[in-house]
């Protein structure tokens, strides 16, 4: 008899050990799982928040070369944060000096191993750079000037693991191998742009000096591809994860979608064509409001003869500079002349990671807000434009997105 008392005992102990162990507070009502953290919101540094909303995309003015590439459409998208500026040469060189450096402690061997075996850079250790092993990082022999001991630019590879969502979304037997791609990318800026981008001008002294020289540390960077622009919102993405230790922060600083950039660039007005919410590039006393080439190549008229520093002019009403002109800015998505046909309304992008051996018309990314060297209609909110993925350009620089977690920024 007691043996056949056994299964049931047991069946009872199990469900009272399962009971308790759903919790050290229940009082059988359906309450949700007690003492979950509390999520307080993050405020990235340089960043502002851009909240959800509904606008019209497409070409607020008249469409002067009748291409009918971005016909109105209302879409709605999703909070973000965005950086208030284009990242700037010295934001960017923050990225290449810390490719460099690890690098050098890689080459030293400067290591600290965790109690799991895992090994890590230390970070605190102080590279000599005088130091012989480190001469494979400086040009040698027929490369090297007399005099002057320079770092080959061509070793700062980055490598880094993104995961295809959009494979993962369209084959659901897809292995996890197959989803998890690897990339690397060779991060320094290409400043030979200055000369290669303007046959017969002399522009030696910006190819030297604009991404080196602190003159230039608050402009824009250019020279970078979109897989180079790619590769830096990952490394921030890892710099804020190590430091800021915040575990519910599951979003990755990234580019941001030809939409998200739109919906930003007009600043809440739905159907003005710039972004300060006017019809026009002059203020009522004739100043120009922007970085780009008036009239027919006055250059220096709106005060920069190139770029000018990335909080040059007044932000639009989200907070943002130079939306319009100073330098284009590379999107996530990828160029389709009829993409407005067919996009979903709600939080559009169309997306495609174009393999190296693809046609070149399958690496085209959009590119939006014309640059100092474009004239007026490419500044307009509107305006649509592309270039190669793999180009630089001096006049394309970019900045970054954060997707906001929550509803609205005033719930925290």
């Amino acid at each position: 008899m007691n043996n056949k008392r056994c299964p049931a005992g047991w069946a009872v102990l199990i469900a009272a050990m399962v009971i308790s162990s759903c919790g050290t507070q229940q009082t059988g009502e359906l309450i949700g799982v007690p003492n979950r953290p509390k999520w307080k919101g993050i405020q990235p540094y340089g960043m502002v928040y851009v909240p959800s909303g509904v606008t019209q995309i497409g070409q607020s003015d008249e469409d002067i070369f009748h291409l009918r590439i971005n016909r109105p459409k209302t879409i709605s998208i999703q909070g973000f944060f965005m950086d208030d500026t284009e990242i700037t040469n010295n934001e960017y060189r923050q990225f290449v000096y810390w490719v460099r450096d690890s690098i050098a402690h890689t080459i030293l061997g400067d290591f600290i191993e965790d109690e799991d075996g895992n090994t890590y850079i230390d970070w605190d250790v102080e590279i000599d750079w005088e130091d012989e092993l480190l001469d494979e990082m400086y040009y040698q022999g027929d490369m090297a000037l007399p005099g002057k001991r320079e770092l080959n630019v061509e070793l700062f590879e980055y490598e880094y693991t993104w995961i295809d969502w959009q494979k993962a979304a369209r084959d659901k037997n897809a292995r996890r191998t197959e989803l998890v791609k690897r990339e690397k990318v060779n991060i320094y800026p290409d400043t030979l742009v200055w000369i290669r981008d303007f046959v017969y001008s002399y522009n030696e002294p910006l190819t030297r000096n604009y991404f080196s020289h602190p003159a230039y540390d608050d402009y824009p960077v250019v020279g970078v591809n979109w897989k180079q622009a790619k590769a830096f919102c990952h490394w921030r993405t890892q710099l804020w994860n190590k430091y800021k230790d915040d575990p519910f922060n599951t979003e990755d600083f990234r580019l941001p979608t030809e939409f998200e950039w739109e919906y930003a660039a007009r600043g809440g007005h739905l159907s003005a064509p710039y972004p300060w919410g006017g019809y026009y590039l002059r203020n009522k006393k004739g100043c120009l409001l922007a970085n780009f080439k008036p009239g027919r190549g006055n250059y220096p008229e709106d005060g920069g003869l190139q770029t000018v520093k990335a909080d040059a002019y007044f932000p639009n009403d989200y907070g943002l500079y130079n939306m319009a002109g100073n330098v284009a800015e590379w999107t996530e998505s990828a160029y389709f002349d009829n993409a407005f046909n067919y996009i979903h309304d709600l939080n559009p992008n169309i997306k495609y990671d174009a393999a190296n051996d693809d046609p070149e018309v399958y690496k085209r990314k959009v590119i939006r807000g014309g640059s100092w060297k474009d004239i007026g209609y490419y500044l307009q909110t509107g305006t649509r434009h592309w270039e190669y993925q793999d180009s630089a350009k001096s006049y394309i620089g970019f900045r970054c997105v954060l997707t906001f977690m929550g509803r609205s920024i005033h719930d925290f």
